[in-house]
């Protein structure tokens, strides 16, 4: 049996045990050195064309990669004053409705100067339509004298099926439209929309000075102009892999593997017999969820995974920036001797879980670096289905849910269970499918003991619950046959 090599760095063990897995450099909270940049991105287009879509993602990409950004969305303004408005209030020959758009915007354009002020963070996005060149000159001479640069960003779309799939959508997401019945709320969309195509107008070459990129057909065609900055070519770099076509992406964890009953990290493992059986289950799971929709499944380059997803018949691409958080000298042993071995140590990754980095291994804030060309790859494909790892899916996980850094690396990733994320334009909609298949609980919470669950305990578990079940639908039989006796 061959030795197993470790990383070998000189003088490494007269360090005190304190400063083994601790990084050796510091970041700003903002993950890049650009303390003194402030820009505004503003959305322009008309409604229906995936601005708040896209202004949403863009937030969420720059949060997950440690660059503070908040929407201002003017339509939220405006609602304070005219909650469920028809459409004839954006009707340009409406004075009254022009007046409390025109509030809102300043409303929305003032909040965001103070928050750029008061250093809250470095990019804004101020989401409204835009849709004529004087407004687009007033935001950018108001930015202008508050030392902010602005990027304007124009969805156009004459793709009458893309349209209309927004429009479906914000009729039944839309707080414009709250209780309203669906067709009547997507003929007053439209109707809403028809007043705003009578004073459209596109950037061109009267606004050449400005700095704005133009995405056609959903980003079938990319025009740019004048980018001046790094943070301005990584949202645009961004907006170029997007797309705003519905749809939905699958995530799972592996199977239960021997490591995870042994309760140990990292390794390549193979499944065990109860993660055998949740692969020959995954394939019935995903059709439950995403019915005849011809799915790519990717997978990471370690045995489980590829173990989990063999009996689903789709296309499978594996990537090795999809592998398992790499827990450096610490692989293969469990928490508990984590905890024995480097007892300060255990102590800080505790305290700062996304930023520490194991010794010849990685931090979360490492894998999300080598996970953004899979965020990438994600925003140009349709209908993926991932097979990956606990730390790993936590990390997608935070991208799409828009998780704070804090919380994502605690957040429990149970065994055996299918997780659907629907992007939609007002957030992103979540449903979990578990399989009915015992698995240990790989989860320990922030400052708990390093106590591994045993398959003993996780199938005393499953007992309990299913017990539970069973008498709570005992206990709601009961109810309704006695109800049913009164009724009759």
């Amino acid at each position: 049996m061959a030795e197993k090599i470790t990383q070998y760095r000189p003088g490494m063990g007269k360090r005190p045990t304190g400063e083994f897995m601790t990084s050796s450099w510091r970041t700003n909270s903002y993950g890049v050195q650009v303390e003194d940049t402030r820009i505004c991105v503003v959305m322009v287009g008309l409604p229906a064309r995936g601005k708040s879509l896209i202004a949403q993602k863009v937030v969420r990409y720059l949060g997950w990669l440690s660059i503070t950004a908040k929407t201002f969305n003017v339509g939220q303004y405006r609602r304070t004053a005219t909650p469920n408005p028809s459409a004839e209030f954006f009707d340009q020959s409406n004075p009254e409705g022009e007046r409390l758009r025109r509030a809102a915007a300043e409303a929305a354009v003032n909040d965001m100067i103070r928050w750029f002020e008061a250093g809250q963070g470095l990019i804004a996005i101020l989401d409204a339509t835009n849709s004529t060149k004087a407004r687009r000159r007033w935001i950018q001479e108001k930015c202008e004298a508050a030392n902010i640069e602005t990027m304007f960003v124009e969805s156009k779309c004459d793709d009458e099926e893309l349209v209309m799939s927004n429009i479906r959508d914000v009729k039944t997401t839309s707080p414009d439209y709250v209780g309203q019945d669906p067709e009547e709320a997507a003929q007053d969309f439209r109707n809403r929309i028809r007043n705003y195509e009578k004073v459209y107008q596109t950037i061109d070459e009267d606004e050449a000075d400005l700095t704005y990129c133009k995405l056609i057909n959903v980003g079938h065609k990319v025009i740019i102009n004048r980018i001046r900055d790094y943070l301005q070519s990584r949202v645009v770099y961004y907006l170029m892999n997007l797309h705003i076509r519905p749809r939905s992406i699958w995530l799972s964890r592996h199977g239960e593997s021997e490591f995870n009953l042994s309760g140990q990290i990292g390794g390549d493992a193979d499944l065990s017999p109860r993660g055998q059986l949740y692969a020959r289950a995954l394939p019935d799971l995903v059709r439950k969820s995403a019915g005849d929709l011809p799915l790519t499944v990717w997978t990471s380059t370690l045995k489980r995974t590829g173990q989990t997803a063999r009996f689903l018949p789709f296309e499978k691409l594996s990537w090795k920036a999809l592998d398992e958080l790499d827990s450096g000298v610490c692989d293969s042993l469990t928490y508990a001797e984590i905890e024995q071995k480097y007892p300060a140590d255990f102590k800080s990754r505790d305290d700062d879980k996304y930023n520490y980095r194991y010794l010849g291994g990685e931090s979360y804030r490492d894998v999300v670096i080598r996970l953004e060309p899979i965020i990438m790859e994600l925003e140009r494909s349709e209908n993926i289905l991932i097979v990956t790892h606990q730390a790993v899916l936590r990390c997608i996980y935070a991208y799409f849910m828009g998780m704070n850094q804090e919380q994502s690396p605690w957040m429990e990733v149970p065994l055996h269970c299918l997780i659907k994320l629907t992007p939609r334009a007002y957030g992103t909609v979540e449903d979990r499918l578990h399989a009915n298949i015992p698995a240990v609980s790989t989860w320990r919470g922030k400052g708990s003991k390093a106590k591994h669950q045993t398959k003993e305990e996780a199938e005393e578990e499953e007992a309990a619950k299913t017990k539970e079940k069973a008498e709570d639908t005992e206990k709601t039989e009961e109810v309704v046959h006695t109800n049913g006796g009164d009724g009759a």
